[in-house]
């Protein structure tokens, strides 16, 4: 069994600061670092993605009308588009799903993306937690839910820990009376969208998350949608500022989705595979790093001593790393690692082997 729930201090929060990202690795020495912090793809948006954007532009004097847009993502998931609400980015999905949904016992599967639990606790809820153990390789057990949570927060892949849960035991914890939240913010990262519930409409309180700003490198533009119940899509547009999308982030999404996009994208997702396991297999070569696996996101989660002196150390020598201590269940001796380029990991890990002997020579 996992560590089944926690209950945070009075702050509301324990000690982790759930509003830090990895973007905070590299503000203001963004030019002098090589990220590996954020998990936004590499050479991103590529140019036929500028060029859609910055065709938009003539049309700024109009509101935005999402309708194209809308029906263009529902049709990529095999759903009619009352089923489809697109919004700034996934993390304005979950103060929606905050704000509008009905929740007297909203859980929180830890450690993931914190946004979501900030999200509900921004909205007056008192948030419970699973924390999924690394002895147990962070897997999820259905059963550590409690019967009475009402809704729940489960990301697939999980962001940090890299693990894909199999659909059938996210399917498990469906049942009537209780909402469903998956994020799958990464999943056309992994080969074939594999385990992904996306465009299902036979899992009771379904609500699946999804981003486009991580494949396509539109984290500065927000854009990412909603796939759920007709119902549900209603009750989370209520809760929406009009106009919440804009037209360049609404061109971006009709472009993501057509089969020219969809074909590059599962192309980058083969490339990941091959890339991370190059990083993998390296990281492997240091006995003092335990590494997260299997991992099936652009991004691998690993276990060291002095991790904290270690990313400091990183730093110096030119590369930003993700700090694990900001997410409930992970200490103060974790980092995160997006997944780069064979040639990028090769000088990463060269910079990690200089900082880990600087390491033993400091005595610690």
């Amino acid at each position: 069994m996992h560590t089944p729930t926690e209950s945070p201090d009075a702050t509301g929060t324990g000690t982790h600061d759930l509003r830090h990202h990895g973007d905070a690795e590299v503000r203001g020495r963004g030019r002098d670092l090589t990220d590996l912090a954020v998990n936004v793809r590499a050479g991103t948006p590529p140019a036929w993605l500028k060029e859609r954007i910055a065709g938009s532009l003539g049309t700024l004097a109009a509101y935005p009308d999402g309708r194209e847009a809308r029906e263009a993502v529902a049709a990529r998931h095999g759903l009619p588009p009352d089923r489809v609400l697109l919004t700034a980015g996934a993390a304005e999905a979950f103060v929606l799903i905050a704000r509008a949904l009905p929740a007297r016992r909203p859980y929180v599967v830890h450690p993931q993306f914190t946004e979501p639990e900030a999200a509900l606790r921004a909205a007056g809820h008192e948030v419970g937690r699973v924390l999924l153990r690394a002895e147990d390789d962070f897997r999820l057990d259905p059963a550590d839910v409690p019967d009475d949570a009402d809704l729940v927060v489960v990301g697939n892949p999980t962001n940090p820990t890299s693990v894909l849960h199999p659909a059938a035991v996210l399917e498990r914890l469906a049942r009537p009376g209780r909402t469903l939240v998956v994020d799958e913010a990464f999943m056309d990262a992994v080969p074939g969208e594999r385990e992904a519930l996306c465009g299902r409409t036979d899992v009771p309180g379904l609500v699946v998350l999804r981003s486009l700003t991580k494949t396509w490198g539109l984290a500065g533009l927000r854009i990412g949608y909603v796939a759920a119940a007709p119902e549900t899509i209603r009750a989370l547009e209520a809760a929406q500022p009009l106009w919440p999308v804009s037209s360049p982030a609404l061109a971006a999404a009709e472009a993501c989705v057509e089969p020219r996009a969809l074909a590059e994208a599962a192309g980058a997702a083969d490339r990941v595979v091959v890339d991370r396991a190059h990083l993998v297999a390296g990281l492997r070569e240091f006995s003092e790093v335990r590494v997260v696996e299997p991992a099936e996101g652009p991004f691998v989660l690993i276990r060291l001593d002095g991790a904290a002196e270690i990313r400091e150390r990183l730093r110096m020598l030119g590369f930003a790393a993700r700090r694990g201590d900001t997410f409930p269940g992970l200490g103060d001796g974790w980092l995160r690692l997006a997944v780069r380029d064979r040639t990028t990991t090769n000088r990463f890990l060269q910079a990690l082997d200089l900082a880990l002997q600087a390491l033993t020579v400091a005595g610690r």
